[in-house]
């Protein structure tokens, strides 16, 4: 796919056009004055039901509670900001951005929403559906790994164009895109905030990933920090190939010592073999 000169490291407002900066933002969408319902570079009254879900939206999960919340707001006080779509035919638009509030809009029992509407490519919806996402810091880790992973894939973009674009630094993006490695189960527990990218991160040198998803487990169930997670992989990566007995003082097992046993104990249970 052909890359434009995009605008780098300045967010989803570098990539829209200055009017939208500029456009006002009322409590009530009767304060909008629609004219020219549905031309590029206009707000626009458009009906609920005309507009379809953003398919980059890099978003998997919403929260309920806080959909209702923003429900309860918008029926006292009626949009504040519209949401940003693209026409895609007559009378039928496309969300780029702005599906919590869309959501919260059909909760609210509204049935139109004001909108942006602007012109944008494919690669230009991708873009700005992550951007906006990840400068807003709402997405969860694996969200935001994949969301990378997209626009490196679809948008012909190197992990260097990536950080630029989303104003992070090239190792966080490096960072978030080994997390993509781990098994499904793991990413798991990212994905619901049982584990830290810190306590993710320390996993992956780990090469097999039943002992990931083991090892994962543990550290969950223990509560441990990411400091003393990254304690025990370095004891199990330097573990010997017969099972692990090192003693501390006094010839008496330390706490870890016993955790590691154990720990090889059940992956060798599971997997039929000798665990190093």
């Amino acid at each position: 796919m052909a890359k434009g000169k995009a605008v780098l490291g300045r967010g989803l407002g570098a990539l829209l056009p200055e009017k939208e900066e500029e456009r006002p933002s009322f409590a009530s969408t009767r304060l909008y004055d629609f004219k020219d319902r549905s031309r590029p570079g206009t707000i626009s009254e458009v009906r609920l039901d005309q507009i379809t879900a953003n398919p980059y939206q890099p978003r998997t999960e919403f929260d309920e509670t806080a959909l209702e919340e923003l429900a309860s707001s918008i029926r006292a006080l009626g949009i504040i900001q519209p949401v940003t779509v693209r026409a895609v035919g007559d009378d039928a638009f496309e969300l780029i951005s702005g599906e919590r509030r869309l959501r919260a809009a059909q909760m609210a029992g509204l049935e139109s929403i004001p909108a942006f509407v602007r012109e944008a490519d494919t690669e230009a919806m991708l873009e700005m559906a992550i951007v906006e996402n990840v400068q807003r810091e709402e997405l969860n880790p694996i969200e935001v790994a994949l969301g990378y992973q997209r626009l490196i894939e679809e948008c012909d973009l190197t992990q260097e164009e990536v950080a630029k674009k989303v104003g992070k630094g090239r190792a966080t993006v490096t960072n978030l895109l080994r997390l993509l490695k781990l098994p499904a189960a793991v990413q798991a527990h990212l994905r619901d905030g049982n584990l830290s990218i810190g306590h993710a991160r320390a996993l992956i040198p780990v090469d097999d990933d039943s002992a990931r998803e083991t090892l994962a487990q543990h550290i969950i169930d223990e509560g441990l920090s990411v400091r003393a997670t990254e304690e025990l992989i370095k004891k199990w990566l330097a573990g010997p190939e017969t099972p692990r007995e090192p003693k501390a003082a006094g010839g008496t097992p330390t706490r870890d010592d016993l955790v590691l046993r154990s720990l090889t104990d059940r992956l060798r249970s599971g997997l039929g073999t000798k665990v190093a």
